[in-house]
């Protein structure tokens, strides 16, 4: 693996990472006091430079942020979600405080009817994660902690597909990037499975080696059939569910839950992740940068 690229933030646990779809480096952290259970959240706006990683934007929110994506029209805004039940939308080009909140969550995880576009309802437990798929307008998966992923239409506003993943709680998915029909589960287990959504009686593969809970998943934006997933065993793995042995590496670099996850998109190589440990890391690791 190439040196690694880390900064230390004493005092804020990171839960998310997320890097700039529109500069190199840039990438976004989701952090929070005491492990999330109290205290306030942290948005950092990271830059890469020769020696290291250095803070271009640091905002701060009176409850734990844990997640941050960036917007896809433009390349200052962000949007954090926290512990409070709001969404933040913020731009770093004003070093202030938010441009907006929206709050219609009536605590962490149960949505009331507010002024959003769509409410979906149907899970029966707390929902983890959620992804747009990249194929198919106004469609997205959801993971829960009802132990299923859903697959949803926002033109009908309704469930399309209901898929008993896990006999536990599922704490993540995403969306194949070169498969309409795939979408992979990471849960409580330590399994990842990857779900055909045109035939879901059983998946189409299983990868198994963490020891504990898998916290996030993210496929390869540049690799058909490679993922990453980072787990409460505080390790980030590296899998490709084509090959007989699927376990490509295992990076060991943290000392407490690994929550947040990336793979940029504008390099090949490069991968971002951040811990309970304080630090977030940015690196490439070797199985990216040899050839197969």
């Amino acid at each position: 693996m190439s040196a690694v690229r880390a900064l230390r933030v004493p005092g804020r646990h990171g839960y998310a990472a997320e890097f700039s779809p529109y500069l190199p480096g840039r990438l976004a952290c989701a952090a929070a006091q005491n492990y999330g259970i109290a205290g306030c959240g942290t948005l950092l706006v990271l830059d890469q430079n020769e020696s290291g990683l250095q803070v271009f934007r640091s905002f701060d929110w009176n409850d734990g942020l844990f997640d941050v994506t960036w917007s896809e029209n433009n390349e200052h805004v962000l949007v954090t979600c926290s512990g409070d039940g709001s969404l933040q939308l913020w731009d770093t080009a004003k070093p202030t405080g938010p441009l907006q909140v929206y709050k219609e969550h009536t605590q962490e995880w149960d949505p009331t009817v507010g002024s959003s576009l769509c409410t979906f309802t149907g899970h029966e437990s707390v929902i983890y994660s959620t992804i747009w798929s990249p194929h198919i307008p106004g469609c997205f998966a959801s993971a829960s902690g009802d132990q299923t992923l859903r697959v949803w239409d926002v033109k009908t506003a309704g469930v399309r597909i209901v898929i008993p993943a896990h006999q536990t709680e599922i704490l993540s998915c995403d969306w194949c990037k070169y498969n309409e029909n795939l979408v992979v589960t990471g849960a409580v287990d330590c399994s990842l499975r990857g779900w055909d959504l045109r035939n879901v009686r059983q998946p189409v593969f299983e990868l198994l080696g963490h020891t504990y809970a898998i916290r996030r998943v993210k496929f390869s934006p540049f690799h058909a059939t490679v993922l990453a997933s980072c787990s409460y065993d505080f390790t980030v793995r590296f899998w490709n569910f084509s090959k007989p042995d699927p376990l490509l590496e295992t990076v060991e670099h943290h000392t407490e839950f690994t929550c947040g996850l990336d793979l940029s998109l504008q390099s090949p190589t490069e991968v971002a992740d951040c811990s309970w440990d304080e630090t977030i890391k940015i690196y490439d690791p070797v199985c990216l940068t040899v050839p197969g």
